[in-house]
């Protein structure tokens, strides 16, 4: 192993070696480095416009097609085999440009979430783009990173390391910086590396890169696979949808053929047959997989617009899938912007002093501290304060973690005393407390309930005299309380707005906080979540209950407060028992969470380990966001399902008609260069569906997308289809055939043309929103040409149209209004015992 040699080198050695100090590098050193062992990723094969291409032919359809035109160029009817022929090429270039499409746009997505760390460069910290390391690089790594290349430990504290990804072993890993007697062999002996792709649980460590991109353990690894591609469910069941219609289908046509056979015998044998495989082209809904992969990619664009970051497009599926949303208040209800509002102390100035020294402060800018708290803190310090700062040195300290909900620092020198400084929830801090100065314990806790109740976040302080090196959380203990700092986190503008949207999407939001219960009643009754704000429930109450109570009152109640990890993992799990769960999550401590939930959803500045687990990334923390993400899956996938349901209808409606016909009549009803020209025209209406508006109701339940749901309006719908085509013909069977076939023609696409815009909506179609303008200018431009073809030269040569005269086309036009009519009705009937009366009375959005 690579790593093995640096295991029993020592700090300075490493040093020497990589040619480093613990300042890091050089800006020029790392320029220069960089042209030698280039950047720090592990490039997977990617998929080519060639690899696309070639997709394209491995279609069935496509296969279908070519038999037909290879059929046709041998009977002579070369006219014909190139009409396929064009056909073929069009329907693979349609293909190629969307999926061409669809790729750049993952592309273009990975670059809005480039994993960034801090490296010290030029003798100061910086943060950087991962992908920018070089060995060499001294890095800092903390709780919740992904570590981002091999490193050899130099200095590190209390650090437990993840590394299942690489052994598969889920017991934390303690980590040191002492060089071993003897070289590790193995990732498990090699206690002083920290190997890339291996997340931190605790502590903090400094490491030199000593391997990075495919020079790392993981690397290697990563030569020997490929990246792997997860199938949607919905995915699968269109794949299984298809694989049903083709053998129906074959089936179908089988029949119809031998009997053809039986019937008329076999001089017209060659024809039939081109005839057939036109036929069954003609009902596979073969722009499905266009219209899908635009309508992701399409999908993928707009959510990254609204900072919505899908990492994989089938990933919208499961974001419109969510019918409860857990996520925490703090900057997605509220702006997480804090403003120091009270200081509750009899020294105020020493309150806020030890506030600070408790905080990143001591030892970071104030440009690198995410810390609201500590930032509001600061905010308020004085000059002298600020400067006071720079002097002091922390000993020991222990970070806040939300098991604790506090955090601890060690601090020499202060006033002339080693002193134990604690901070964190009030409740906490009033337990370990043991004085209380110039108030009572009931006194103080009174004026932190009434701050509670006001919808102010606090934090308190206590410290104590201590005279050893090292403390333990056991010795966090006898504290005198200094006092409590009061926080106002002003709500977000739209929050009660988005509330009122997710309730008219049937979303359930259910808000899970460590902030106290009355922080989080007040904020969710001011957002009108919840109308009375002790409708809320601690976390520890949570924890005694039985799984039939803590079931039901999980379904009960829509506000947690005081929420350990352990308590969110089992929410998410009792929930998806009957619901799809989005969680929303930042920390470390919400990964658990994070991988129960079916969507999981991080912020962009959340823990590495959060993002790395999500499917999907917020690039603004604002529950709005998630939302309007939730309802952009949703009308997706509604689209898509509008183009099932049109398509099939349609589809089977003209297919059994033609094939029954066919029988009857002793020529073809259609030429099978007519039925593909009906298939190529309906569909570019068809693709535009993916990006059409939609009703509010449609939005209303994510269940209702789900394939089997729709089977029996598609049967009805297919039926009048039917009835109508036989209407037709019992019209039209005495004319000559080319105008049969001209005027039949004419009224298959304006049919399916008419039930696109009927069965956009479950409303009246004269109701319904407004079309989307794709939809509508390709509907308008398939109509025109339709109706002028057939006068054209070019239609009379290539696909033998005659010009129909007005009188017939007048009678065309009344059975599409008559079909149109019908269809309405049918389904304004089937809705009307679908949905309740106050899902179709809503407005659309």
């Amino acid at each position: 192993m690579k790593f093995s040699k640096y295991t029993t080198k020592s700090t300075e050695e490493i040093f020497r070696i990589f040619k480093t100090s613990g300042k890091g590098l050089s800006t020029k050193e790392v320029e220069s480095r960089q042209r030698i062992y280039g950047f720090n990723e592990v490039k997977l094969k990617e998929i080519s416009l060639f690899d696309i291409l070639v997709r394209q032919f491995k279609s069935p359809f496509f296969y279908l097609l070519l038999i037909a035109a290879i059929i046709a160029f041998l009977i002579g009817e070369r006219m014909e085999g190139l009409t396929i022929i064009v056909f073929v090429i069009i329907n693979v270039l349609l293909g190629f440009f969307q999926e061409a499409k669809a790729v750049k746009a993952a592309s273009i997505l990975k670059q809005y979430l480039p994993p960034k760390t801090k490296v010290f460069r030029d003798g100061r910290e910086k943060e950087i783009i991962q992908k920018f390391l070089v060995p060499g690089d001294v890095v800092f790594i903390e709780a919740g990173n992904i570590i981002p290349a091999d490193l050899r430990i130099i200095k590190c504290k209390k650090f437990l390391v993840d590394e299942s990804v690489l052994s598969g072993e889920s017991v934390p890993v303690p980590k040191n910086f002492q060089n071993l007697s003897k070289e590790a062999t193995e990732i498990f002996e090699a206690k002083n590396i920290a190997f890339g792709g291996t997340s931190v649980l605790s502590g903090e460590a400094e490491g030199v890169v000593i391997g990075t991109g495919r020079k790392t353990v993981i690397g290697e690894i990563a030569k020997l696979t490929g990246e792997t591609v997860r199938e949607s469910v919905y995915e699968k069941n269109l794949l299984s949808l298809c694989r049903l219609i083709l053998k129906i289908v074959l089936l179908t046509i089988t029949f119809v053929f031998l009997v053809n056979l039986i019937i008329k015998g076999k001089s017209n044998f060659l024809d039939f047959l081109i005839f057939s495989i036109a036929l069954i082209v003609s009902i596979i809904p073969e722009a499905l997989p266009v219209v899908v992969t635009f309508a992701f990619s399409q999908g993928a664009i707009t959510l990254a617009k609204k900072k919505v970051i899908v990492k994989r497009l089938s990933a919208i599926e499961d974001l419109g899938d969510i019918e409860v949303l857990c996520t925490d208040k703090t900057g997605t209800l509220t702006e997480n912007k804090l403003e120091l509002e009270k200081i509750f102390a009899s020294d105020p100035n020493k309150c806020l002093l030890y506030g600070l020294l408790a905080s990143p402060y001591i030892k970071e800018d104030i440009e690198s501290v995410k810390n609201p708290f500590d930032l509001a803190l600061f905010k308020k310090a004085s000059p002298e304060i600020r400067q006071y700062l720079k002097k002091v040195k922390s000993i020991s300290e222990i970070p806040f973690d939300p098991f604790r909900l506090k955090n601890s620092v060690l601090l020499d020198n202060i006033d002339g005393n080693r002193i134990l400084i604690v901070k964190g929830a009030p409740e906490i801090i009033l337990k370990i407390s043991s004085t209380f100065g110039d108030f009572r314990k009931s006194e103080i806790e009174g004026e932190i309930e009434k701050e509670g109740k006001g919808g102010k976040r606090v934090l308190a302080i206590g410290f104590k005299k201590f005279d050893k090196e090292e403390f333990s959380e056991a010795e966090e203990k006898d504290l005198i309380f200094l006092g409590y700092f009061s926080f106002r986190d002003p709500l977000k503008k739209r929050a009660k707005e988005t509330i009122q949207l997710a309730e008219k999407m049937g979303l359930q939001i259910k808000i899970l906080t460590g902030d106290s219960k009355e922080v989080a009643g007040k904020i969710a009754e001011e957002i009108g979540l919840i109308k009375n704000p002790e409708k809320v429930i601690l976390g520890e109450n949570l924890e005694g209950l039985s799984d039939k109570d803590f079931e039901k009152t999980c379904h009960e109640f829509s506000v947690f407060a005081r929420v350990s990890p352990k308590t969110k993992f089992r929410i998410v799990e009792t929930l998806q028992k009957k619901y799809e769960v989005g969680f929303l999550g930042e920390g470390i401590n919400d990964a658990p969470a994070l991988k129960a939930a079916n969507v999981a959803i991080a912020v962009k500045e959340g823990a590495d380990i959060s993002r790395e687990v999500s499917d999907i990334i917020l690039l603004k923390k604002d529950l709005r966001v998630i939302v309007d993400g939730i309802r952009e899956g949703r009308q997706i996938f509604s689209n898509i399902n509008k183009y099932i349901k049109c398509t099939l209808a349609s589809n089977f409606g003209n297919f059994y008609s033609i094939a029954a016909i066919s029988l009857i009549i002793p020529f073809l009803p259609m030429l099978p260069s007519q039925i593909l020209l009906v298939n190529l025209l309906s569909d570019f209406p068809l693709i535009a569906v993916a990006s059409d508006s939609i009703d509010i109701e449609e939005l209303k339940k994510p269940k209702l997308y789900q394939l089997n749901r729709f089977i029996l309006l598609v049967v009805f719908l297919a039926l009048t289809s039917s009835i109508f085509d036989f209407i037709f013909f019992a019209i039209f069977h005495r004319v000559e055939p080319s105008l049969l076939q001209t005027l039949w023609f004419v009224e298959s696409i304006l049919t399916e043309i008419l039930l696109i815009f009927s069965i956009r909506t479950s409303r009246f179609f004269l109701k319904a929103k407004f079309p989307s303008f794709p939809l509508l200018i390709l509907s308008v431009l398939t109509i025109l040409i339709t109706i002028f073809l057939p006068f054209t030269n070019f239609g009379r040569e290539f696909f033998h149209f005659v010009s129909p005269p007005k009188p017939a086309l007048f009678i065309v036009f009344a059975l599409l209004a008559s079909y149109l009519s019908l269809s309405e009705i049918i389904k304004l009937i089937y809705f009307h015992y679908l949905r309740t009366p106050t899902e179709l009375n809503r407005n659309s959005l």
